[in-house]
This record gives structure tokens, C-alpha cells and sequence, in this order.
């Protein structure tokens, strides 16, 4: 079974799905932003101060920008939290089937997408430093530095990890399975993780050309994982590439406004950096997992129809018979 087959293990009926996407919008979205808020309320003079910051960002009371980083965190830890339980107990198929089609997750793809994009976005981002020195500040600062490292490699991949499971996972399964192929969840969820970014502040900074880069990263992330049928990989750039955002640079125009090892102190603008990622580095770093992993056969892993295995249920009870002999 291909990985978007997967989600044929469990329950399927429509309303499995929306009361999949009703709670894990309740644990994301409602219970996950009240320990944000209480901080927030904490830190508010009065009404008034607290409703301008819901409005524009509770990070403007004062919030140490770390502990803002963890709260933020702590919503999408909610949100997968409830994403696993519905899977389970919802549609009633294991974790797994939601990561990946193999048996059990590769975390040596995981780790290979870590590494290997790890490396790449270092690189480029002090290439850009070196080019323009005079756009960047040195902050450097010891303690709030080394703890804001420790929460981004231990719990940004919760986040990162939420979106990748919710829209290359979950999302791509159940579009495919509608509309039985694999080039519409493609392009629903590719997009739809570009708008998401759409509250972005940079996005408004920058304009909505920025949504290129943003929808661009979203077919890299769906490609890799049709062609590789699983997530293993797009979950290991997608926390690396946080991860590495959040402790390297920052502004005060981005979604990540951190204790970053450097201020980047430029006026917002539409550069180089925007297209090269989506023009280059991703093309390039398609083509060495193919050569890595074996992939052939892009138009029909991309495009291809989608239908119902024969038999899954008989071959689940073949499968238990043999497991309890």
C-alpha cells in the first residue's frame, strides 16, 4: 500500500473527518493558546493593553522572548497531542499509517533531511551575512542564547511536526482518498500550507510575492513525500529549517523574533534569498533523494490515480491470525 492507501486502514465515513478536524482545531487553536493568554493577562496593565496585544502580538507586553517562543510552541504540542488521539480513536489506525507507508518510521530518513538541509540553510544564511555585513548586528548573549537553543531542537519539531502530519500527513491521505488521486492533495495542500503563512508578519512586509516562497516550500515538502511515500524526510527539513531560523537570525518584522546569534537590521525587501531556495535548492535537493532512495516513476507517484485495496480486510485478519500463531 502506497502512502496515501494508508488512510484506508481505519474509518473513513465524512464525519470522521470533520470531527478530526473539529478537535484538533480545539486542541490547536482554543485549548492550546490559554497558557499564552494567562502569560499575556499576567503581563497586561489593563483591558485595554491586553486587547491592542491580542490584536497585534502579545509578545509587545514584554513577554521574555523565549518563554513567548515556548508558549507558541505549546499550541501546536496540543494540536498533534489531539491530531494522535483522533487518529487513534477516531478513524482506529495505528500512528504510523499517518508518517509513513513502511512498517515502521525511518529515522534515518528523518535524520538525512535533518542533517543535509541543516548544513545547506547554514550555509546560505552566513553567505548572505558575509555579502551584506553591514545589515547585520552581533547578539550574541550567553543565557538567554543556550536556552533558546535548548527549546528550538527540543520542542520546535512539535511544531513543525504538527503542520507536516496535519497537511502532508492527514490532510494529503483524505483528499486523496476523495478524489483518488495524488495530484489534487498535491496542489490543496501545497497551497494551503503557503496561506497558512499568510498571517505572517513578513507577508505583510514583504507583500504577498513573499507567498512564493511559502507555497513553494509546501510542493518541496509534498513532492518529497509522494515520491517517498512518507513524511520521515519533509519532517526532518521542515524542523531543521525552523529550527535553524529561530537561533542564526532575526528581525523584528518575522514570525521568529528571537535571542538570535544575529539582529538583521535591513530594511524588509524582496531579494535573492526569496526565489533561490524554490528555484535551486530545492530542485537540487529533490534530484539527491532520488539518487539516494531510488525514485523513478514521478508521473504517476505525482499524478497517478488512487483506488481501494482488494481485500484489506481480509488481509488484516490473515495478518492477525499469523501474528497470534
Amino acid at each position: 500500500m502506497n502512502f496515501i492507501q494508508q488512510a484506508y486502514k481505519g474509518n473513513n465515513e465524512w464525519y470522521h473527518w470533520v470531527f478530526t478536524i473539529i478537535l484538533v482545531f480545539i486542541g490547536w487553536q482554543v485549548l492550546g493558546i490559554i497558557p499564552l493568554v494567562m502569560v499575556a493577562a499576567a503581563h497586561s496593565k489593563d483591558a485595554t493593553a491586553f486587547m491592542i496585544a491580542a490584536k497585534d502580538s502579545f509578545m509587545s507586553l514584554g513577554i521574555n522572548s523565549n518563554l513567548f517562543l515556548f508558549l507558541m510552541i505549546l499550541m501546536f504540542f496540543v494540536g498533534l497531542i489531539f491530531l494522535f488521539i483522533s487518529i487513534k480513536y477516531i478513524h482506529k489506525r495505528n500512528i504510523t499509517s499517518l508518517v509513513t507507508s513502511r512498517n515502521k518510521v525511518d529515522w534515518k530518513r528523518f535524520w538525512f533531511g535533518f542533517v543535509s538541509w541543516g548544513v545547506i540553510a547554514t550555509v546560505i544564511i552566513y553567505l548572505g551575512i558575509l555579502m551584506s555585513p553591514e545589515d547585520y548586528v552581533w547578539n550574541f548573549k550567553p543565557a538567554p542564547f543556550f536556552i533558546l537553543v535548548a527549546i528550538s531542537f527540543l520542542f520546535l519539531p512539535f511544531q513543525t511536526s504538527f503542520e507536516e502530519l496535519l497537511f502532508r500527513g492527514y490532510f494529503m491521505q483524505g483528499l486523496g482518498i476523495l478524489a483518488k488521486n495524488r495530484w489534487i492533495p498535491l496542489i490543496v495542500t501545497s497551497v494551503s500550507f503557503g496561506l497558512l503563512h499568510g498571517a505572517n508578519p513578513e507577508v505583510e512586509k514583504l507583500g504577498y510575492i513573499s507567498m512564493v516562497f511559502y507555497i513553494g516550500t509546501g510542493f518541496f515538502y509534498g513532492i518529497t513525500t509522494l515520491m517517498d511515500e512518507g513524511t520521515e524526510l519533509s519532517l526532518g527539513l521542515h524542523a531543521i529549517n525552523n529550527i535553524v531560523a529561530a537561533f542564526i537570525v532575526t528581525t523584528d518584522w518575522t514570525v521568529f523574533q528571537t535571542d538570535a546569534l544575529y539582529v538583521d537590521t535591513s530594511e524588509p525587501s524582496v531579494g535573492w534569498e526569496m526565489f533561490f531556495p524554490v528555484l535551486v535548492l530545492y530542485p537540487l535537493m529533490l534530484y539527491v533523494f532520488s539518487k539516494k532512495y531510488g525514485w523513478n516513476n514521478w508521473l504517476e507517484k505525482l499524478t497517478g490515480k488512487i483506488s481501494k485495496p482488494v481485500n484489506l480486510k481480509e488481509n488484516y485478519r490473515v495478518l492477525d491470525e499469523i501474528g497470534a500463531e
